[in-house]
Protein backbone atom coordinates (compact mmCIF):
# COMPACT_ATOMS: atom_id res chain seq x y z
CA UNK A 1 0.00 0.00 0.00
CA UNK A 2 1.41 3.46 -1.30
CA UNK A 3 0.55 5.89 1.23
CA UNK A 4 0.86 9.26 -1.23
CA UNK A 5 -1.00 12.36 -0.65
CA UNK A 6 -4.66 11.05 -1.20
CA UNK A 7 -4.93 8.58 1.14
CA UNK A 8 -3.25 10.14 3.70
CA UNK A 9 -6.06 12.68 3.31
CA UNK A 10 -8.20 10.29 3.34
CA UNK A 11 -6.92 8.80 7.00
CA UNK A 12 -6.39 12.22 8.42
CA UNK A 13 -10.37 12.64 7.76
CA UNK A 14 -11.39 9.34 8.63
CA UNK A 15 -9.45 9.87 11.95
CA UNK A 16 -10.88 13.67 13.11
CA UNK A 17 -14.21 12.35 11.54
CA UNK A 18 -14.47 9.33 13.53
CA UNK A 19 -13.33 11.41 16.62
CA UNK A 20 -15.57 13.71 16.04
CA UNK A 21 -19.04 11.36 15.54
CA UNK A 22 -18.44 9.81 19.33
CA UNK A 23 -19.32 13.64 20.34
CA UNK A 24 -22.52 14.41 18.77
CA UNK A 25 -23.81 11.08 19.25
CA UNK A 26 -23.71 11.08 22.49
CA UNK A 27 -24.53 14.92 23.29
CA UNK A 28 -27.79 14.60 20.90
CA UNK A 29 -29.42 11.46 22.78
CA UNK A 30 -28.49 12.76 26.30
CA UNK A 31 -29.31 16.29 26.04
CA UNK A 32 -33.13 14.67 25.15
CA UNK A 33 -31.93 12.61 28.45
CA UNK A 34 -32.01 15.79 30.30
CA UNK A 35 -34.94 17.35 29.11
CA UNK A 36 -36.69 14.41 29.67
CA UNK A 37 -35.52 14.09 33.24
CA UNK A 38 -36.28 17.84 34.02
CA UNK A 39 -39.75 17.41 32.84
CA UNK A 40 -40.14 14.52 34.93
CA UNK A 41 -38.97 16.16 37.70
CA UNK A 42 -41.02 19.17 37.41
CA UNK A 43 -44.13 16.92 36.92
CA UNK A 44 -43.91 14.67 39.89
CA UNK A 45 -41.51 16.71 42.33
CA UNK A 46 -39.57 13.22 42.82
CA UNK A 47 -35.99 14.31 43.63
CA UNK A 48 -34.75 11.92 42.24
CA UNK A 49 -35.21 13.16 38.89
CA UNK A 50 -33.02 16.25 39.58
CA UNK A 51 -30.33 14.61 40.86
CA UNK A 52 -29.72 12.58 38.08
CA UNK A 53 -29.97 16.21 36.42
CA UNK A 54 -27.66 17.83 38.23
CA UNK A 55 -25.29 14.89 37.42
CA UNK A 56 -25.84 14.26 33.85
CA UNK A 57 -25.82 17.99 32.53
CA UNK A 58 -21.55 17.86 33.83
CA UNK A 59 -21.23 14.89 31.68
CA UNK A 60 -22.84 16.82 28.79
CA UNK A 61 -21.00 20.04 29.10
CA UNK A 62 -17.79 17.93 28.88
CA UNK A 63 -19.05 16.00 25.92
CA UNK A 64 -20.49 19.15 23.66
CA UNK A 65 -17.54 21.06 24.61
CA UNK A 66 -15.10 18.42 23.07
CA UNK A 67 -17.69 17.77 20.20
CA UNK A 68 -17.30 21.61 19.19
CA UNK A 69 -13.32 21.19 19.10
CA UNK A 70 -13.15 17.96 16.87
CA UNK A 71 -15.98 19.60 14.74
CA UNK A 72 -14.12 22.71 14.06
CA UNK A 73 -11.25 21.02 13.43
CA UNK A 74 -12.83 19.12 9.90
CA UNK A 75 -14.14 22.79 8.40
CA UNK A 76 -10.31 23.98 8.21
CA UNK A 77 -9.09 20.17 6.96
CA UNK A 78 -12.05 20.27 4.49
CA UNK A 79 -10.18 23.70 3.05
CA UNK A 80 -6.22 22.97 3.43
CA UNK A 81 -6.80 18.66 2.33
CA UNK A 82 -9.95 19.11 -0.06
CA UNK A 83 -9.88 22.19 -1.75
CA UNK A 84 -11.15 20.87 -5.22
CA UNK A 85 -14.16 19.45 -3.46
CA UNK A 86 -14.50 23.09 -1.74
CA UNK A 87 -14.37 24.57 -4.71
CA UNK A 88 -16.52 22.83 -6.51
CA UNK A 89 -19.23 22.03 -4.15
CA UNK A 90 -19.12 25.12 -1.96
CA UNK A 91 -22.58 26.49 -3.43
CA UNK A 92 -24.38 23.63 -2.40
CA UNK A 93 -22.92 22.26 0.54
CA UNK A 94 -21.30 25.82 2.38
CA UNK A 95 -25.55 27.10 2.81
CA UNK A 96 -26.06 23.57 4.40
CA UNK A 97 -23.50 23.97 7.10
CA UNK A 98 -24.35 27.55 8.08
CA UNK A 99 -27.69 27.33 8.36
CA UNK A 100 -26.27 24.40 10.56
CA UNK A 101 -24.13 26.99 12.76
CA UNK A 102 -27.29 29.77 12.13
CA UNK A 103 -29.96 27.72 13.43
CA UNK A 104 -28.25 24.96 15.70
CA UNK A 105 -25.45 26.08 16.87
CA UNK A 106 -25.97 29.13 18.18
CA UNK A 107 -29.51 27.96 19.67
CA UNK A 108 -27.63 25.30 21.62
CA UNK A 109 -24.88 27.62 22.39
CA UNK A 110 -26.97 30.13 23.94
CA UNK A 111 -29.17 28.10 26.15
CA UNK A 112 -26.18 25.52 26.90
CA UNK A 113 -25.56 28.71 29.78
CA UNK A 114 -28.54 28.40 31.43
CA UNK A 115 -28.44 25.01 31.59
CA UNK A 116 -25.44 24.71 33.02
CA UNK A 117 -25.85 28.01 35.56
CA UNK A 118 -28.89 29.20 35.82
CA UNK A 119 -30.60 27.24 38.41
CA UNK A 120 -30.87 30.15 40.98
CA UNK A 121 -30.53 32.10 38.00
CA UNK A 122 -33.88 32.04 36.25
CA UNK A 123 -37.22 30.25 37.06
CA UNK A 124 -37.53 26.47 37.06
CA UNK A 125 -39.75 26.25 34.13
CA UNK A 126 -37.67 28.88 32.25
CA UNK A 127 -34.62 26.73 32.87
CA UNK A 128 -36.75 23.66 31.24
CA UNK A 129 -37.54 25.95 28.37
CA UNK A 130 -33.44 26.11 27.82
CA UNK A 131 -33.16 22.59 28.14
CA UNK A 132 -35.98 21.46 25.83
CA UNK A 133 -34.42 24.48 23.15
CA UNK A 134 -30.68 22.64 23.79
CA UNK A 135 -32.11 19.23 23.11
CA UNK A 136 -33.96 20.86 20.10
CA UNK A 137 -31.36 22.30 18.86
CA UNK A 138 -28.97 19.22 18.93
CA UNK A 139 -31.59 17.57 16.72
CA UNK A 140 -31.86 20.84 14.16
CA UNK A 141 -27.91 20.26 14.19
CA UNK A 142 -28.34 16.56 12.87
CA UNK A 143 -30.82 17.85 10.62
CA UNK A 144 -28.29 19.37 8.73
CA UNK A 145 -25.44 17.76 8.80
CA UNK A 146 -27.50 14.78 7.63
CA UNK A 147 -28.78 16.56 4.88
CA UNK A 148 -25.52 17.72 3.71
CA UNK A 149 -24.45 13.65 3.61
CA UNK A 150 -27.21 12.66 2.05
CA UNK A 151 -26.60 14.87 -0.81
CA UNK A 152 -23.09 13.91 -1.58
CA UNK A 153 -24.39 10.32 -1.21
CA UNK A 154 -27.18 11.02 -3.92
CA UNK A 155 -26.78 14.51 -5.44
CA UNK A 156 -30.12 15.87 -6.71
CA UNK A 157 -31.29 19.66 -7.70
CA UNK A 158 -27.87 20.57 -8.89
CA UNK A 159 -26.56 21.38 -11.79
CA UNK A 160 -22.51 21.53 -12.97
CA UNK A 161 -21.04 24.20 -14.62
CA UNK A 162 -18.43 24.53 -17.58
CA UNK A 163 -16.15 25.30 -14.91
CA UNK A 164 -16.53 22.24 -12.51
CA UNK A 165 -18.62 24.16 -9.88
CA UNK A 166 -21.78 22.94 -9.00
CA UNK A 167 -24.88 24.74 -8.41
CA UNK A 168 -28.02 24.52 -7.00
CA UNK A 169 -31.24 24.30 -8.87
CA UNK A 170 -33.90 23.37 -6.39
CA UNK A 171 -33.14 23.83 -2.74
CA UNK A 172 -36.02 21.20 -1.28
CA UNK A 173 -34.44 18.62 -3.34
CA UNK A 174 -30.90 19.37 -2.11
CA UNK A 175 -31.66 19.19 1.27
CA UNK A 176 -34.62 16.86 1.24
CA UNK A 177 -32.53 14.27 -1.04
CA UNK A 178 -33.85 10.42 -1.47
CA UNK A 179 -31.97 8.81 1.30
CA UNK A 180 -32.37 11.77 3.60
CA UNK A 181 -35.28 11.16 5.31
CA UNK A 182 -34.23 7.19 6.30
CA UNK A 183 -30.50 8.35 7.06
CA UNK A 184 -31.76 10.85 9.69
CA UNK A 185 -33.93 8.88 10.95
CA UNK A 186 -31.08 5.67 11.56
CA UNK A 187 -28.67 8.55 12.80
CA UNK A 188 -31.21 10.15 15.63
CA UNK A 189 -31.83 6.68 16.90
CA UNK A 190 -28.14 5.62 17.00
CA UNK A 191 -27.92 8.54 18.96
CA UNK A 192 -30.69 7.63 21.33
CA UNK A 193 -29.41 3.88 21.41
CA UNK A 194 -25.68 5.39 22.01
CA UNK A 195 -26.60 7.42 25.38
CA UNK A 196 -29.35 4.68 26.79
CA UNK A 197 -26.14 2.19 26.39
CA UNK A 198 -24.07 4.57 28.46
CA UNK A 199 -26.41 5.53 31.16
CA UNK A 200 -27.21 2.30 31.56
CA UNK A 201 -23.42 1.50 31.71
CA UNK A 202 -23.09 3.94 34.78
CA UNK A 203 -25.89 2.99 36.55
CA UNK A 204 -24.96 -0.59 36.59
CA UNK A 205 -21.95 0.37 37.57
CA UNK A 206 -22.98 2.08 40.47
CA UNK A 207 -25.58 -0.47 41.51
CA UNK A 208 -22.88 -3.24 41.32
CA UNK A 209 -21.41 -0.76 44.34
CA UNK A 210 -24.55 -0.16 45.74
CA UNK A 211 -28.07 -1.73 44.64
CA UNK A 212 -29.80 0.51 47.00
CA UNK A 213 -28.96 3.80 45.40
CA UNK A 214 -32.14 4.96 44.01
CA UNK A 215 -31.14 7.05 41.48
CA UNK A 216 -29.10 4.67 39.87
CA UNK A 217 -31.96 2.29 39.83
CA UNK A 218 -34.05 4.70 38.22
CA UNK A 219 -31.87 5.97 35.68
CA UNK A 220 -31.18 2.28 34.83
CA UNK A 221 -35.02 1.51 34.40
CA UNK A 222 -35.36 4.32 32.13
CA UNK A 223 -32.12 3.36 30.07
CA UNK A 224 -33.77 -0.31 29.93
CA UNK A 225 -37.11 1.30 28.36
CA UNK A 226 -35.04 3.35 25.71
CA UNK A 227 -32.84 0.33 24.23
CA UNK A 228 -35.30 -1.84 24.61
CA UNK A 229 -37.77 -0.05 22.40
CA UNK A 230 -35.16 2.02 20.17
CA UNK A 231 -33.11 -1.09 19.62
CA UNK A 232 -35.72 -2.83 17.61
CA UNK A 233 -36.76 0.32 15.78
CA UNK A 234 -33.20 0.24 14.31
CA UNK A 235 -33.08 -2.49 12.86
CA UNK A 236 -36.15 -2.08 10.81
CA UNK A 237 -35.09 1.70 10.17
CA UNK A 238 -31.76 -0.07 9.01
CA UNK A 239 -33.41 -2.80 6.81
CA UNK A 240 -34.80 0.20 5.01
CA UNK A 241 -32.09 1.78 4.72
CA UNK A 242 -30.12 -1.36 2.96
CA UNK A 243 -33.12 -1.46 0.62
CA UNK A 244 -32.78 2.04 -0.53
CA UNK A 245 -29.09 1.47 -0.79
CA UNK A 246 -29.48 -1.25 -3.22
CA UNK A 247 -31.25 1.05 -5.11
CA UNK A 248 -29.32 4.03 -5.24
CA UNK A 249 -26.03 2.86 -4.58
CA UNK A 250 -25.45 -0.92 -5.68
CA UNK A 251 -21.74 -0.99 -5.91
CA UNK A 252 -22.24 -0.07 -2.12
CA UNK A 253 -24.40 -2.68 -1.25
CA UNK A 254 -22.88 -5.58 -3.41
CA UNK A 255 -19.50 -4.42 -0.85
CA UNK A 256 -21.14 -5.01 2.16
CA UNK A 257 -23.02 -8.33 1.60
CA UNK A 258 -19.36 -8.88 -0.71
CA UNK A 259 -21.78 -10.39 -3.87
CA UNK A 260 -19.17 -10.88 -6.40
CA UNK A 261 -21.10 -12.20 -9.47
CA UNK A 262 -24.73 -11.01 -10.57
CA UNK A 263 -27.30 -13.68 -9.95
CA UNK A 264 -30.99 -14.30 -8.47
CA UNK A 265 -31.15 -16.02 -5.24
CA UNK A 266 -28.00 -14.47 -3.11
CA UNK A 267 -26.82 -15.80 -0.29
CA UNK A 268 -26.31 -14.34 2.71
CA UNK A 269 -22.22 -14.34 4.20
CA UNK A 270 -22.40 -14.48 7.82
CA UNK A 271 -18.39 -14.51 7.59
CA UNK A 272 -16.37 -14.04 4.53
CA UNK A 273 -12.95 -13.46 3.28
CA UNK A 274 -13.22 -10.99 0.46
CA UNK A 275 -10.71 -10.52 -1.97
CA UNK A 276 -10.74 -7.88 -4.11
CA UNK A 277 -7.42 -8.92 -6.46
CA UNK A 278 -9.36 -11.97 -6.91
CA UNK A 279 -12.89 -10.58 -7.38
CA UNK A 280 -14.09 -13.15 -5.08
CA UNK A 281 -14.38 -14.50 -1.43
CA UNK A 282 -12.09 -16.66 -0.84
CA UNK A 283 -13.88 -18.54 1.86
CA UNK A 284 -17.17 -18.05 3.08
CA UNK A 285 -20.17 -18.79 5.64
CA UNK A 286 -23.25 -18.43 4.29
CA UNK A 287 -27.00 -18.84 3.70
CA UNK A 288 -28.19 -19.90 0.41
CA UNK A 289 -30.92 -17.11 -0.67
CA UNK A 290 -31.50 -15.03 2.08
CA UNK A 291 -28.80 -12.03 0.79
CA UNK A 292 -31.41 -11.07 -2.02
CA UNK A 293 -34.39 -11.90 0.81
CA UNK A 294 -32.71 -9.14 3.33
CA UNK A 295 -31.77 -6.98 0.67
CA UNK A 296 -34.47 -7.22 -1.86
CA UNK A 297 -37.52 -8.81 0.18
CA UNK A 298 -37.11 -11.62 -2.56
CA UNK A 299 -35.44 -14.74 -2.06
CA UNK A 300 -35.12 -15.20 -5.38
CA UNK A 301 -34.20 -11.73 -6.27
CA UNK A 302 -31.60 -10.91 -8.76
CA UNK A 303 -29.05 -8.66 -6.88
CA UNK A 304 -25.85 -7.24 -8.75
CA UNK A 305 -22.42 -8.25 -7.84
CA UNK A 306 -19.22 -6.26 -7.72
CA UNK A 307 -18.00 -7.67 -11.21
CA UNK A 308 -20.73 -5.81 -13.29
CA UNK A 309 -18.70 -2.34 -12.32
CA UNK A 310 -15.47 -1.74 -13.67
CA UNK A 311 -12.52 -2.64 -10.86
CA UNK A 312 -11.63 1.46 -10.62
CA UNK A 313 -15.63 2.09 -9.41
CA UNK A 314 -15.66 -0.75 -6.81
CA UNK A 315 -15.22 0.37 -3.25
CA UNK A 316 -12.98 -1.19 -0.85
CA UNK A 317 -15.13 -4.57 -0.20
CA UNK A 318 -13.10 -6.21 2.82
CA UNK A 319 -13.88 -2.94 5.22
CA UNK A 320 -16.89 -2.32 4.34
CA UNK A 321 -18.07 -6.01 4.30
CA UNK A 322 -17.21 -6.57 8.26
CA UNK A 323 -17.27 -2.55 9.42
CA UNK A 324 -21.33 -3.86 8.44
CA UNK A 325 -21.55 -7.30 10.64
CA UNK A 326 -19.57 -5.44 13.81
CA UNK A 327 -22.53 -2.93 13.62
CA UNK A 328 -25.61 -5.03 12.92
CA UNK A 329 -23.91 -7.86 15.40
CA UNK A 330 -24.04 -4.98 18.32
CA UNK A 331 -27.69 -4.15 16.90
CA UNK A 332 -28.28 -7.73 18.16
CA UNK A 333 -27.01 -7.93 21.10
CA UNK A 334 -28.70 -4.13 22.16
CA UNK A 335 -31.95 -5.92 21.18
CA UNK A 336 -31.19 -8.74 23.30
CA UNK A 337 -29.98 -6.78 26.28
CA UNK A 338 -33.05 -4.99 26.60
CA UNK A 339 -35.60 -7.86 26.40
CA UNK A 340 -33.76 -9.34 29.51
CA UNK A 341 -33.23 -5.81 31.25
CA UNK A 342 -37.15 -5.66 30.55
CA UNK A 343 -38.34 -9.17 32.24
CA UNK A 344 -35.50 -8.29 35.25
CA UNK A 345 -37.55 -5.20 35.74
CA UNK A 346 -40.56 -6.66 35.11
CA UNK A 347 -39.67 -9.24 37.53
CA UNK A 348 -38.20 -6.03 40.22
CA UNK A 349 -35.53 -7.88 41.07
CA UNK A 350 -33.32 -5.17 38.45
CA UNK A 351 -30.94 -4.11 40.84
CA UNK A 352 -30.22 -7.71 42.27
CA UNK A 353 -29.22 -9.07 38.67
CA UNK A 354 -25.22 -9.28 39.08
CA UNK A 355 -24.99 -11.08 35.40
CA UNK A 356 -27.10 -8.51 33.70
CA UNK A 357 -25.50 -5.48 35.51
CA UNK A 358 -22.23 -6.37 34.47
CA UNK A 359 -23.73 -6.99 31.12
CA UNK A 360 -25.06 -3.86 30.70
CA UNK A 361 -21.16 -2.40 31.82
CA UNK A 362 -19.74 -4.01 28.84
CA UNK A 363 -22.36 -3.26 26.01
CA UNK A 364 -21.54 1.07 27.59
CA UNK A 365 -19.22 1.62 24.51
CA UNK A 366 -21.34 -0.82 21.98
CA UNK A 367 -23.85 2.46 20.92
CA UNK A 368 -20.26 4.26 19.74
CA UNK A 369 -18.57 1.18 18.09
CA UNK A 370 -21.97 0.78 16.38
CA UNK A 371 -21.91 4.43 15.10
CA UNK A 372 -18.42 4.33 13.93
CA UNK A 373 -18.72 1.31 11.79
CA UNK A 374 -22.06 2.48 10.60
CA UNK A 375 -20.39 5.51 9.12
CA UNK A 376 -17.65 3.70 7.93
CA UNK A 377 -19.94 1.64 5.93
CA UNK A 378 -21.94 4.98 4.74
CA UNK A 379 -18.72 6.38 3.51
CA UNK A 380 -15.97 3.84 2.48
CA UNK A 381 -18.78 1.98 0.69
CA UNK A 382 -19.97 5.57 -1.37
CA UNK A 383 -15.91 5.17 -2.63
CA UNK A 384 -14.23 5.86 -4.89
CA UNK A 385 -16.60 9.11 -5.26
CA UNK A 386 -16.58 11.95 -2.81
CA UNK A 387 -19.91 13.31 -4.11
CA UNK A 388 -21.41 9.82 -5.45
CA UNK A 389 -21.32 9.67 -9.27
CA UNK A 390 -19.95 13.14 -9.79
CA UNK A 391 -16.94 13.88 -8.31
CA UNK A 392 -14.33 11.02 -7.78
CA UNK A 393 -12.41 11.56 -4.34
CA UNK A 394 -8.73 11.06 -6.15
CA UNK A 395 -9.79 14.24 -8.00
CA UNK A 396 -10.75 16.38 -4.85
CA UNK A 397 -7.92 16.10 -2.78
CA UNK A 398 -5.88 19.57 -2.63
CA UNK A 399 -2.32 20.01 -4.75
CA UNK A 400 -0.34 19.38 -1.36
CA UNK A 401 2.91 17.06 -0.76
CA UNK A 402 2.72 13.47 1.11
CA UNK A 403 5.11 15.04 3.60
CA UNK A 404 3.05 17.99 4.76
CA UNK A 405 -0.41 15.15 5.42
CA UNK A 406 2.24 13.34 7.36
CA UNK A 407 3.12 16.05 9.45
CA UNK A 408 -0.67 17.11 10.20
CA UNK A 409 -2.24 13.35 10.66
CA UNK A 410 0.69 13.09 13.60
CA UNK A 411 0.39 16.06 15.07
CA UNK A 412 -3.63 15.07 15.33
CA UNK A 413 -3.04 11.93 16.32
CA UNK A 414 -1.32 13.27 19.37
CA UNK A 415 -3.64 16.13 20.36
CA UNK A 416 -6.55 14.26 19.78
CA UNK A 417 -4.75 11.25 21.84
CA UNK A 418 -4.72 13.81 24.45
CA UNK A 419 -7.56 15.31 24.55
CA UNK A 420 -9.93 12.36 24.15
CA UNK A 421 -8.11 10.52 27.34
CA UNK A 422 -8.53 13.23 28.93
CA UNK A 423 -11.53 13.71 28.66
CA UNK A 424 -12.78 10.06 28.34
CA UNK A 425 -10.86 9.55 32.22
CA UNK A 426 -12.37 12.78 33.35
CA UNK A 427 -16.02 11.37 32.50
CA UNK A 428 -15.07 8.35 33.98
CA UNK A 429 -14.44 9.81 37.58
CA UNK A 430 -17.39 11.46 37.19
CA UNK A 431 -19.57 8.52 36.23
CA UNK A 432 -17.22 5.64 39.14
CA UNK A 433 -18.90 9.00 41.39
CA UNK A 434 -22.49 8.63 40.70
CA UNK A 435 -25.55 10.90 40.82
CA UNK A 436 -25.59 12.56 44.65
CA UNK A 437 -28.62 13.93 46.58
CA UNK A 438 -28.18 17.38 47.59
CA UNK A 439 -28.26 16.35 51.29
CA UNK A 440 -25.07 14.27 50.62
CA UNK A 441 -22.77 16.84 48.43
CA UNK A 442 -20.15 18.56 49.68
CA UNK A 443 -20.31 22.04 51.72
CA UNK A 444 -19.10 24.81 49.87
CA UNK A 445 -15.65 24.83 51.23
CA UNK A 446 -14.84 21.49 50.99
CA UNK A 447 -13.08 19.87 47.97
CA UNK A 448 -15.44 19.87 45.23
CA UNK A 449 -16.13 16.77 42.60
CA UNK A 450 -14.39 16.94 39.15
CA UNK A 451 -16.87 18.70 37.07
CA UNK A 452 -18.69 20.11 40.14
CA UNK A 453 -18.79 24.04 39.40
CA UNK A 454 -20.32 23.13 36.05
CA UNK A 455 -23.81 22.16 37.27
CA UNK A 456 -23.80 23.25 41.41
CA UNK A 457 -26.96 21.97 43.19
CA UNK A 458 -29.63 24.83 43.63
CA UNK A 459 -29.72 23.98 47.30
CA UNK A 460 -26.07 25.57 47.31
CA UNK A 461 -25.27 29.59 45.99
CA UNK A 462 -23.55 30.32 43.62
CA UNK A 463 -21.22 32.95 45.36
CA UNK A 464 -21.36 33.28 49.54
CA UNK A 465 -24.25 33.63 51.13
CA UNK A 466 -25.58 37.49 51.65
CA UNK A 467 -28.18 37.11 54.28
CA UNK A 468 -31.71 35.96 54.76
CA UNK A 469 -32.81 39.12 52.41
CA UNK A 470 -30.80 38.32 49.41
CA UNK A 471 -33.16 36.29 47.80
CA UNK A 472 -32.85 36.00 43.85
CA UNK A 473 -35.60 37.12 41.74
CA UNK A 474 -37.04 33.97 40.70
CA UNK A 475 -37.66 33.13 43.88
CA UNK A 476 -37.19 29.43 45.53
CA UNK A 477 -34.62 27.50 43.87
CA UNK A 478 -36.38 24.63 41.90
Amino acid sequence: MHFDALLLSRLQFAFTIAFHIIFPSFSIGLASFLAVLEGLWLATKNEAFKTLYLFWVKVFAISFGMGVVTGVVMSYEIGTNWSVYSAAAAPVIGPLLAFEVLTAFFLEASFLGVMLFGWRKVGPRLHFAASALVAFGTLVSAFWIISANSWMQHPTGYVRLASGALRATDWGQVIFSPTFPLRLTHMVLAAYLTTSLVVGAASAWRLLKDPDEEESCLALKMAIGMFAIVAPLQLLAGDASGKQVLQVQPAKLAAIEAFWDTKAGQAFHIAAWPDRAAAANRWELSIPKLGSLITAGDANATITGLKAFAPQDRPPVAVVFWAFRVMVGLGVAMIGLGFWGGFLAWRGNLPQARWFLRAAVAMGPAGFVAVVSGWIVAEVGRQPYVIYGVLRTADAVSPVSQGEVSVSLICFMAVYALIFSVGVLYILRLIDEGPRPAATAPPPTAMRPPGYALAAAPEEPAAPPRGPASRDSSGDAP
